[in-house]
């Protein structure tokens, strides 16, 4: 039986390298006590490698983005290289909050192909903006061009509705289902993730899913005690 995945998407948070690594050792406690569940943390690129080359050993590290060249004079930017040299072995690409910010459908299919070339494992994020509207015509348009040319057989989807991320109303499972489904059809029987407000209330209905190989978890993902219920609640499913 496949372990459920838990991704940790801290985004700009903490403000200091004490507190990020107090996070961390956090959830490497907890998943030495929970060992049914894959964690993945993904800090901001200012702590990661700090924290993967030290704790590497003790749990997964992913990045929250990547650039799609390998080298060259990009200002700011980081390269698939120095994460996969760094120890990280995942990235998210594609997440909603990103796209806002002006990535576009064909900016995320060059960083899936940077990414899977270097040996990384991508986290595509993909969901549609407004609830009950459009979802699979939306979800088949992004896929088609995010994935185009990709061998999507090495990486992970986070079916993320956008309108439900930091929003506090998760949906449903049974939609969720639902999406997966449509997701399938296009990327293949690859793990599908849920994400957007989840938390230790919510965790366990996704994945008692088969469906469901896992959860992305935001805004609960850097309160510790919160999160430390999300992996156990998890790995206990």
């Amino acid at each position: 039986m496949n372990k459920k995945i838990v991704i940790a998407n801290w985004k700009m948070h903490p403000q200091n390298y004490a507190e990020a690594e107090q996070l961390a050792f956090s959830a490497i406690e907890t998943v030495k006590e929970q060992k049914n569940a894959k964690v993945i943390l993904c800090p901001p690129f200012v702590w990661l490698t700090d924290l993967s080359h030290k704790y590497k050993n003790d749990v997964s590290f992913g990045a929250q983005d990547v650039f799609w060249e390998d080298r060259g004079a990009y200002t700011g930017e980081i390269s698939p290289q120095m994460l996969s040299s760094s120890g990280v072995k995942y990235v998210i690409v594609g997440h909603s909050e990103r796209r806002t910010l002006g990535e576009t459908d064909e900016m995320i299919n060059k960083k899936l192909k940077a990414a899977l070339r270097n040996g990384l494992i991508p986290v595509l994020a993909v969901g549609e903006k407004d609830k009950g509207n459009g979802r699979e015509e939306i979800l088949s348009l992004q896929l088609k061009t995010d994935l185009d040319g990709v061998d999507s057989g090495n990486l992970i989807i986070a079916y993320e509705p956008v309108w439900a991320i930091g929003t506090g109303e998760a949906e449903t499972p049974e939609h969720t289902v639902e999406a997966v489904g449509i997701i399938k059809k296009i990327a293949g029987d690859i793990p599908i993730l849920y994400g957007g407000s989840v938390d230790s209330r919510n965790a366990g209905d996704f994945v008692s899913r088969p469906e469901i190989a896992g959860v992305l978890v935001g805004g609960a993902s850097v309160d510790k005690g919160e999160f430390k219920k999300i992996i156990d609640i998890v790995s206990n499913a």
